[in-house]
């Protein structure tokens, strides 16, 4: 194997394809990236049995990508990483020489690293199915933001620790939660899919993949199967297994009816939250109590080791009626950072009823949080 390569091209790829190294790994050979140089193209893999992301760089007719002999091998992610980061020149060489020793080499600098042959790598075929889903890039960067903070952090409860993907005709909703609180994400598709499907992601898979995309106007194709799922776009693949089990039906959580509804500026809200909790421990799951007074929203906390504050804001109101509910503001905040809306819409039940978040400008999202019992 020999190639010589403009620096930028082959770190793109690098740092794309490193998101699915392990170093935990028990399977060494797994800490490595596979470099496979064929006719007109080099493809990079990287796995960890959990995760599996392929990038292809093709090779084109420019200087910028020169190939002299096909071949390939593994070569470990995080030299081969840091080397390609720190080198300074624009074009690195790379030759294959005794089968197993990888030369890297530009003008000034030289590396000698032991590789290790193919054969030892697990057989990775990420096949497509036939029928796919269509979604834009940018529509999925929103569902992951707006939904996989919600999700559990427990493997006790592995179902949770995904995002549920419901797709029916050209709907896809995405339900998220931690069993205290709930993110729901509902868009249209512009392609109805030919079947309906209803699967669990890892969220941690999910937040890796959409940290590597970078045209938010093209399309990721989703190709779904028994146990695992196949996102593909342009030269990039990624492969996530799915979490086996029943998710939890979500919708009989979110309540039909409202006692009260406030309405207040999003960042105004957020502020204020952000100064109560300032005196809040993690210990005390970050208790805030929020309290109406007529068009006067309170917010208070307090910890016998630290101290009280009490914050008041004036907001808008459906009806005359009143309401002292405590909730977690970590879990309210984040739920209120999902929103790009300049307002959002309280909803209350009861004050031990779930609290609904939502906001006319945006009616594709809904969070919910659990209220918390102060007595």
């Amino acid at each position: 194997m020999k190639f010589t390569i403009k620096r930028e091209i082959l770190l793109d790829s690098l740092n794309k394809v490193s998101k699915a190294i392990s170093t935990k790994n028990l399977i060494p050979v797994l800490a490595g990236i596979k470099f496979e140089l064929k006719k007109k193209r080099l493809v990079l893999t990287a796995s960890d049995n959990d995760i599996t992301i392929q990038t292809m760089i093709e090779c084109s007719d420019s200087e910028d990508f020169v190939i002299e002999n096909e071949g390939s091998i593994i070569i470990q992610g995080k030299y081969i990483l840091d080397i390609v980061r720190k080198l300074p020149d624009e074009f690195i060489h790379f030759e294959v020489i005794d089968d197993l020793k990888i030369l890297i080499y530009t003008d000034n600098s030289e590396f000698n690293l032991n590789g290790i042959s193919e054969s030892e790598y697990p057989s990775i075929s990420l096949e497509e199915s036939k029928k796919k889903v269509e979604i834009k890039i940018a529509t999925l960067k929103e569902i992951v933001s707006q939904t996989a903070f919600a999700s559990s952090n427990e493997e006790s409860k592995p179902v949770l620790t995904g995002i549920n993907f419901n797709i029916v005709g050209n709907i896809l909703e995405c339900n998220s939660t931690d069993s205290y609180r709930l993110a729901r994400k509902v868009v249209s598709l512009e392609k109805s899919s030919e079947e309906n499907y209803n699967i669990v992601i890892p969220s941690r898979n999910l937040i890796e993949f959409t940290k590597i995309l970078s045209n938010d106007d093209e399309l990721v194709e989703l190709h779904i199967f028994s146990n695992k799922i196949l996102f593909k776009t342009g030269n990039l693949k990624l492969e996530s297994r799915l979490i086996s089990g029943t998710y939890p039906n979500t919708s009989n959580l979110l309540p039909e009816d409202s006692l009260l509804v406030i309405h207040t500026h999003l960042n105004s809200l957020y502020d204020v939250i952000d100064r109560v909790s300032i005196l809040t421990s993690d210990k005390e799951k970050n208790i805030v109590t929020l309290e109406t007074k007529g068009n006067t929203l309170i917010l208070k906390s307090s910890s016998l080791e630290i101290g009280r504050v009490e914050e008041k804001m004036t907001v808008e109101k459906n009806n005359e009626e009143d309401i002292t509910i405590s909730f977690s503001a970590k879990y309210m905040m984040e739920a209120l950072r999902s929103f790009s809306t300049e307002s959002v819409d309280l909803h209350f039940v009861g004050e031990i009823k779930p609290i609904l978040i939502k906001s006319s400008e945006d009616e594709s999202l809904t969070q919910l949080v659990l209220p918390i019992r102060t007595y």
